[in-house]
């Protein structure tokens, strides 16, 4: 068999290999992605830098006018961590998930376990009170983040989020995004377990 031969042969099979790579290039991404999304992976437990690192030292100003029981509303001011066992709350009156997520964290207002702080980010001092006015204020404190700073040295991805700080002052647990009853009852509280009895 000459060279002559064979070349017809290899030139359609060469096509039809090369027409059928998008498609093998396809199903492999597919696989993929799939085995990704059955993984049960959560998407709300990101991974943290700061998980077992001290809380950032830094101190915020109060959210102007805001007051309970005729007395303002003190600032965020991480030294105060020290010796409790405290839940920060990132959040901010523009956000949706925050408002949805509220009504559990005036549940969780109530737990003498520990003290609930807020970090209200990059809002306007009318629009928070007006945002705690209506919902409730659940925050022994609430420090305003104007800028947006204090939230990048807490690695915060976006509002809301919530960080539990021990009484050494560490980072122990991080929840992105909004609580719902079943991370509360499955991720934070065993979490929360944990840090009052150490």
């Amino acid at each position: 068999m000459s060279n002559s031969d064979t070349t017809p042969v290899a030139g359609p099979r060469r096509r039809l290999l090369l027409a059928l790579l998008p498609l093998v290039i396809f199903i492999a991404l597919a696989a993929i992605f799939t085995i990704q999304l059955l993984s049960g992976r959560d998407e709300t437990v990101i991974p943290s830098a700061l998980i077992g690192k001290p809380a950032p030292a830094i101190t915020l100003p109060p959210l102007e006018g805001l007051v309970s029981d005729g007395k303002p509303v003190p600032g965020f001011d991480p030294v105060s961590f020290s010796g409790q066992v405290t839940l920060v709350n990132v959040w901010a009156s523009w956000c949706v998930p925050c408002r949805a997520e509220h009504p559990l964290l005036m549940q969780l207002a109530g737990d003498q376990r520990f003290r609930l702080v807020g970090l209200n980010y990059k809002d306007s001092p009318e629009n928070a009170r007006r945002f705690l006015g209506d919902l409730g204020n659940p925050f022994s404190a609430v420090g305003a983040d104007a800028t947006g700073r204090a939230a990048i040295e807490w690695g915060v991805y976006g509002v809301p989020e919530t960080f539990l700080v021990g009484r050494d002052g560490k980072i122990l647990y991080k929840h992105v995004g909004p609580f719902d009853p079943v991370s509360i009852r499955d991720e934070l509280m065993p979490a929360v377990e944990k840090a009052v009895a150490e």
